[in-house]
């Protein structure tokens, strides 16, 4: 099964560095952990133990008719809320409506579930909505180390930019920065490349913060501010100031394996992932300070999906045992777990966790999508208990 592997990049650079639908619930026979708060008024002494505020439960499923060439490695919601897009190595950008899912007491396939479908020419490893065009146009990087943009009602391709080398892309975000309109991209060719989309994607800058070690992650304050984080396959995460990029505001060396993700969870905190198998919270407001490191997931070889929550303060996390696993920003241990799709009765199951994203825009529903390399999509959605 092709999926998105972090040991390409680790020898790459060894070389030169709503609601439950009860019909499918009941059909899936993975555990369910969770750790329930009390109705009773707790004592401080019980408020430190791990708890999930949210019911959580399996509310639709899309299964992929072609397993083997179908993980899912990227997943991201409209500005809206509204509209999933997913990519991945099917070469195929696709779009389905968060309601219309919801709603559905089938498990469609994907061409039965989604609302448009657009072949790329290659395999992709990430996908971002433009934020100045209302989820109009998308953006995605593949393994050509090419960046595209897309019309997604139209599905057709509207700007390319190949200034990568041909190294593959691992990571791809825009942000509207003081009325600019920035992107960038980082590749397995050790760059981050920074440009205006709005102007022919004329290149702004190029940095190297891993002094070329392949960057795996890209992700600007979603809140509009100036910072940048990068996660390296030299085992740090940096973050950058956008307004002076010749040398980064701080270095996060806290992880002992490729930095596959660095999320914003705030523009004080960052929230890292590794193939060291842990999450790290740090505070860059306080320095480089280290305020929880995450552990419970399963991830020493694959990217895996990560993805913050910043109204509800989750950090949800795909897994190597196929688990999807999610972590209060409180609490080292998961308060939440749940398998994809079908346990394997063989126990051979190779498959995992690829791609996870959590809905931004409701504060008191949560609802998550996750991926599998399998080719399996399933949301999951909840209240407050």
């Amino acid at each position: 099964m092709e999926a998105l592997f972090c040991s390409e990049i680790l020898n790459n650079n060894n070389n030169n560095i709503r609601s439950s639908l009860n019909d499918l619930s009941s059909s899936y026979t993975w555990p369910m952990i969770m750790t329930s708060s009390s109705s009773s008024s707790p004592s401080p002494k019980i408020m430190n133990i791990p708890r999930c505020d949210w019911d959580l439960s399996l509310s639709a499923v899309v299964s992929s008719a072609s397993t083997g060439s179908d993980s899912i490695g990227a997943i991201e919601f409209d500005p809206t809320g509204d509209i999933i897009a997913t990519g991945g190595i099917a070469r195929k950008i696709r779009s389905y409506r968060l309601s219309s899912l919801l709603r559905s007491s089938s498990r469609d396939d994907h061409a039965r579930a989604s609302e448009s479908c657009i072949c790329t020419p290659a395999k992709l490893s990430s996908l971002k909505w433009r934020p100045d065009l209302s989820g109009r146009v998308i953006g995605s990087g593949d393994y050509d180390g090419v960046v595209t943009e897309y019309d997604v009602e139209k599905q057709v391709p509207i700007f390319e930019r190949d200034e990568h080398g041909g190294r593959r892309i691992w990571s791809v975000d825009y942000t509207l920065h003081n009325g600019s309109l920035v992107a960038a991209s980082g590749s397995d060719d050790g760059t981050v490349q920074m440009w205006d989309p709005r102007n022919g994607g004329s290149l702004e800058e190029t940095v190297r913060p891993g002094g070329g070690a392949a960057v795996c992650s890209v992700e600007f304050d979603p809140l509009g501010g100036s910072s940048l984080a990068v996660g390296c396959a030299d085992r740090n995460a940096y973050v950058y100031d956008i307004r002076r990029l010749v040398d980064p505001l701080l270095v996060l060396d806290g992880h002992t394996k490729t930095v596959t993700y660095a999320r914003f969870m705030d523009p004080r905190t960052i929230v890292t992932g590794s193939t060291d198998g842990s999450l790290k919270q740090w505070d860059i407001d306080n320095g480089r300070r280290v305020v929880r490191t995450y552990r419970g997931h399963v991830n020493s070889r694959n990217f895996v999906g990560l993805s913050v929550w910043r109204h509800g303060g989750l950090v949800v996390s795909g897994s190597e045992n196929n688990q999807v696993f999610v972590y209060d920003k409180r609490w080292e241990e998961p308060v939440w777990t749940c398998g994809l799709g079908q346990p394997d009765r063989f126990g051979s199951d190779r498959r995992f966790v690829s791609s996870v994203c959590l809905r931004q825009v409701d504060e008191d529903w949560c609802t998550l999508v996750a991926g599998g390399s399998d080719g399996v999509l399933e949301i999951f959605s909840g209240q407050r208990s």
